[in-house]
């Protein structure tokens, strides 16, 4: 059995030419803790089986075999190890076949050495990216809710993400209040995917300085800025082939938007002092919590990035409206801290379930989370009963909506519901008229009324 050390770096050199494959060794020294050679295929599963390396450098043509063979066994014992092939018996087809198959990138002997260089040091950042990817989702799955859909709400939900997520290259807007579940969405868009395979990097814009962020977003080049030590690649280049969430996108400053603009309609972007176009085949995902409509009224949000950035919507509910979700979400999380706090329980009481429906839950899903992480580390046996879960009923006698001490203008109220609607309905006139409990002949009143046509829809396309 392997007992490599994790955090070492490694690469694999594979080639039956002894010169080439010691100029090979002698080239990437630099490029990583550990550079193994192998002169077959035997040898290099011998390697592989005890260094599992970061890159492999593959020739095609070996005593005992053909590349191709190994590169089939990577992918299915090493997924992450990227391949790069080098070989002198180069044929395009050839080429196409083995990046269809799952290789990094291809070079014809004699290859130039910077290039070769090149090559490697952005090999070993995408194995990092997808190692570092694999870790986070290995540790965020005990806590990140499944899309449970126990009501038509969120049944609805879990329908577009399977269709929305056959569409590959089409960007998503994910819209909800804070704490519905957009990053659980995202996750689940990537991973109905042809893109599933490969990373998904998410940044949430809000939590980063912008003098940073478009460093994160875009990488930079060596001396790009006081501290750019070196080169770093940014996330549209650490997620090739997969996908890049884009959380509270309303917080993007307007110098980025227009970056990011240029990048959703040409797929290429420039490092921060870079002069060179950089093309990344990356699907967008973006959430936000705002009304970015409302954003784009006030100059704070770009109209044309704004409709860029919706080509497809998803507008996920509160948790108060689909209130049939409450129980399975509190069991789904129970079942995640029974793995995690090491605890048994077994069951929720009825009165407990009870309680927790009659919550209002302004922090939607994760203040939900929250409150039975609490109750169950407050909890000693294997039932959790309303008692740990120290929430207290909401008075029946207080009134829903409250009227503040100065009053409120009640037309700019109802036109802010009928918005508020028809964001959640996709603009959709029929269903938006079922949130507001009013016939579809009201709401297009209402419409015409608060001049809204531009964020409705007659019916949903198919």
């Amino acid at each position: 059995m392997s007992t490599y050390d994790h955090d070492k770096t490694r690469i694999l050199v594979v080639d039956d030419d002894c010169e080439m494959r010691e100029c090979f060794c002698a080239l990437l020294t630099s490029h990583a803790d550990e550079v193994v050679a192998a002169s077959n295929l035997a040898t290099a599963r011998v390697a592989i089986a005890e260094h599992a390396p970061d890159v492999v450098l593959l020739d095609h043509r070996l005593p005992d075999g053909t590349g191709m063979e190994l590169l089939a066994e990577l992918k299915q014992g090493v997924p992450d190890a990227q391949v790069i092939f080098i070989t002198g018996h180069a044929a395009v087809d050839f080429a196409v076949d083995v990046m269809h198959r799952g290789a990094f990138f291809f070079l014809e002997k004699p290859c130039n050495a910077e290039r070769l260089r090149s090559l490697v040091t952005r090999a070993l950042a995408r194995h990092r990216v997808l190692r570092e990817a694999r870790a986070r989702l290995a540790a965020h799955d005990a806590l990140e809710p499944a899309l449970i859909a126990d009501s038509l709400a969120m049944r609805e939900v879990q329908a577009v993400v399977r269709r929305y997520a056959q569409s590959p290259s089409s960007t998503v807007l994910i819209t909800g209040e804070s704490g519905v579940g957009k990053d659980v969405v995202a996750r689940a868009l990537h991973a109905q995917s042809p893109r599933a395979g490969a990373p998904f990097v998410t940044i949430t814009c809000s939590a980063i300085p912008d003098t940073l962020l478009e460093s994160e977003l875009f990488g930079h080049e060596r001396g790009a800025f006081t501290d750019a030590k070196m080169r770093r690649m940014g996330l549209f280049e650490q997620a090739r082939d997969g996908t890049v969430f884009l959380d509270e996108i309303g917080e993007l400053p307007l110098t980025l938007q227009a970056k990011l603009l240029r990048f959703l309609e040409q797929r290429v972007f420039r490092r921060l002092g870079g002069t060179h176009d950089i093309h990344a085949d990356v699907r967008i995902i973006a959430a936000t919590h705002r009304d970015i409509h409302e954003e784009v009224v006030a100059g704070r949000f770009r109209s044309d990035l704004y409709y860029r950035l919706s080509v497809l919507n998803i507008s996920i509910p509160p948790l108060r409206d689909r209130r049939s979700d409450i129980a399975a979400l509190a069991e789904y999380f129970v079942d995640c801290f029974n793995r995690t706090l090491r605890k048994q329980v077994t069951s929720i009481t009825s009165e407990a379930l009870e309680l927790l429906q009659a919550q209002h839950w302004p922090g939607n899903a994760r203040e939900l989370r929250n409150v039975i992480e609490r109750a169950m580390v407050l909890s000693n046996g294997p039932v959790l009963d309303a008692a740990c879960l120290r929430l207290e009923r909401p008075n029946a006698s207080t009134p829903r909506y409250a009227l503040p001490p100065d009053g409120v203008d009640l037309v700019s109220v109802e036109r802010e519901l009928v918005q508020q609607a028809l964001q959640r309905a996709s603009g959709n006139q029929t269903q938006a008229a079922k949130l507001l409990r009013i016939s579809r002949d009201q709401m297009r009143y209402r419409i015409e009324k608060f001049h809204l046509e531009q964020q409705s829809r007659s019916s949903i396309p198919t």
